[in-house]
């Protein structure tokens, strides 16, 4: 593998030195946001990060060479080019030996930040069980690399556009903690409630670094999702939100939108529907998540120094 992954240099000094690192995926770069919003928001999240005092490493694969950390020049690609693969872990092997370019998953993000030695990972919401899941077997690869990778996800929860149900009960079923910063309810990306309660209410990111910290000393494997919610100046009405899903899921319907198309759409679609709302609330939560992350990552490095 060597020879298809790059680690940029202030993520290599990084891990010589045994620093904290926050990992960034790329989608939300490509395929998240509108050009130039994706720019701004990925540089801002990596300064929020080098901030609180980690590093950041946003990862993607660029003409097929994995990348641990971008610079300035590669987000701004990444941001523009066209035909930007969306890459979890089925796709690894084609985009790599193609030599194409491919903005990382949650999945995606979380395979590689594993392989890195990078356990500490901010992004904006994992996916999980789609709506409709009982007839489509819709259910997102994030779930699976949660449950087999040593990796601490900070998210604003599950997507608003899934079953957040079904998706806290795969979860479970798969052994994942799902820990409440400060809540005892699960947000719902753009809301800070759900009608659904968390496995756990942590207060401290120090608290989270300690039950990880427990967890992967007695070698059990497997991710922790911690569920931050939005700031609460941002938070959009949960109805409001749900409405507009409803819309844009019949919409996605109609057009035989399907599989990892879905969710580009649906967030899209939402962002239309709320005239632009949601993108700020998006950009927002993003910011919110790498704070946090970083103290996660920072506290969790006292372990291993």
């Amino acid at each position: 593998m060597k020879h298809n992954l790059y680690l940029h240099p202030e993520v290599k000094k990084a891990l010589d030195e045994k620093r904290p690192i926050v990992a960034l995926e790329s989608t939300i770069i490509s395929h998240g946001m509108p050009y130039p919003d994706n720019v701004k928001m990925a540089l801002d999240v990596e300064n929020i990060i080098r901030e609180q005092g980690a590093v950041p490493a946003t990862i993607a694969i660029l003409k097929g060479i994995i990348h641990v950390g971008l610079s300035k020049d590669d987000i701004e690609y990444l941001a523009k080019e066209k035909g930007v693969f969306k890459v979890g872990k089925r796709d690894f092997g084609y985009v790599i030996s193609q030599k194409k370019t491919g903005a990382t998953t949650v999945s995606g993000t979380s395979i590689i930040a594993n392989l890195a030695g990078i356990n500490v990972f901010a992004t904006g919401g994992i996916g999980g069980v789609h709506r409709g899941a009982q007839e489509t077997f819709d259910i997102s690869r994030d779930l699976e690399e949660l449950a087999s990778l040593n990796i601490c996800v900070v998210c604003a929860g599950a997507k608003s556009i899934l079953d957040l149900g079904l998706t806290l009960e795969y979860l479970e079923t798969k052994g994942v903690e799902v820990i409440g910063y400060q809540t005892d309810l699960l947000p719902a990306f753009y809301s800070r409630t759900s009608p659904y309660k968390v496995n756990y209410r942590l207060d401290d990111p120090e608290d989270i670094a300690n039950l990880l910290h427990a967890k992967w000393s007695l070698g059990l494997t497997g991710g922790a999702v911690i569920a931050n919610p939005i700031p609460e100046a941002f938070s959009m009405d949960h109805q409001v939100i749900d409405q507009a899903i409803e819309k844009a899921l019949l919409e996605a319907s109609e057009q035989g939108i399907k599989g990892q198309h879905v969710t580009p759409f649906l967030l899209s679609k939402i962002k239309e529907i709320t005239g632009g709302e949601s993108l700020e609330s998006n950009i927002e939560l993003v910011y919110n998540n790498a704070r946090l992350a970083a103290k996660i990552a920072i506290a969790l490095n006292r372990y291993e120094t």
